[in-house]
């Protein structure tokens, strides 16, 4: 796997590199806040192991932002080698920022009223994790899990998050009262629409890529755990020759694509469409690599 200095000498601006950590971080201070002041003083849930750490938080009385870091550190271990360098590195800094907003940020709630509590933090805890994902990383936790499930096969993980949210409103239920886990449900809802808004909404993304560079396209392309096919083209006005190679990724490697396109060849076309279903061989083993 290539390191970031590699990437660097590789044709990659140092700039795009420190404009990922810079919009990783401003993310993670977004989604502090929306924790710290909408959700946390209500006692509602954010989903994922945000959600996890802070219904431990509210039955227990243990520090959430301490917790939220406890739950990421083993996903992130898992994660440094079953998904990759660059998108780990992005998500632990992600994390470690998060956790220190949490602390930095006092759990004071903006509104007294706590559906707007729920609406309002499900917006702003989205922004934070929808940038966070177009930066090519994440805020940790389940979405460490899914970019590593979705990389090695087709597998219906939205189906297994929501089970697995849905298993922690229900323990919040439980243990403190149903009106706050109906919040809780209604806050999950809304973030997870307005991560779709910011980022993309299906797992499963068809890209067409045409460019005059085939073969060092290729060769970058290679390094996803994925077919590609390649076709001849030719432009409709230009009546110039191209090639286009499609490939089916997941949402969690599309900016890791773009970004490499774009290097390999920055006057490219891509055409990202959403894929409802994919019928046949999805992945296919590979060395590992992260772009």
């Amino acid at each position: 796997m290539k390191r970031w200095s590699e990437q660097v000498a590789g044709g990659e601006s140092p700039w795009v590199i420190v404009r990922e950590v810079l919009i990783v971080l401003v993310s993670s201070l977004v989604l502090a806040a929306g924790l710290e002041l909408f959700l946390i003083p209500h006692q509602l849930l954010s989903g994922g192991v945000a959600g996890v750490a802070s219904i431990i938080g509210y039955v227990t009385d243990w520090n959430i932002s301490l917790l939220y870091f406890i739950l990421n550190v083993p996903l992130v271990v898992w994660g440094w080698r079953a998904v990759g360098r660059r998108y780990i590195l992005l998500s632990l800094i992600s994390v470690l920022s998060t956790t220190w907003f949490m602390e930095w940020i006092p759990a004071y709630p903006l509104t007294r009223d706590p559906l707007l509590g729920a609406v309002f933090g499900g917006i702003i805890t989205a922004i934070g994790v929808g940038f966070s994902l177009r930066a090519g990383g994440s805020t940790g936790g389940f979405d460490i899990i899914g970019s590593a499930v979705t990389r090695k096969r087709d597998f219906p993980l939205g189906t297994v998050l929501l089970l697995l949210n849905g298993a922690v409103i229900l323990i919040l239920g439980f243990y403190k009262n149903w009106d706050l886990a109906l919040f809780s449900m209604l806050s999950i809802y809304i973030k997870g629409k307005f991560v779709d808004l910011i980022h993309v909404r299906h797992i499963k993304i068809t890209c067409f890529i045409i460019t005059k560079r085939r073969d060092e396209m290729l060769a970058c392309l290679r390094r996803l755990p994925h077919g590609i096919t390649c076709m001849e083209t030719r432009g409709g006005y230009s009546e110039e020759g191209n090639s286009m190679l499609m490939t089916v990724t997941t949402r969690y490697e599309v900016a890791s694509l773009k970004r490499q396109v774009l290097t390999v060849d920055p006057s490219a076309f891509i055409n990202m469409v959403e894929s409802t279903a994919v019928v046949g061989r999805f992945s296919r083993p590979s060395k590992e690599g992260d772009l």
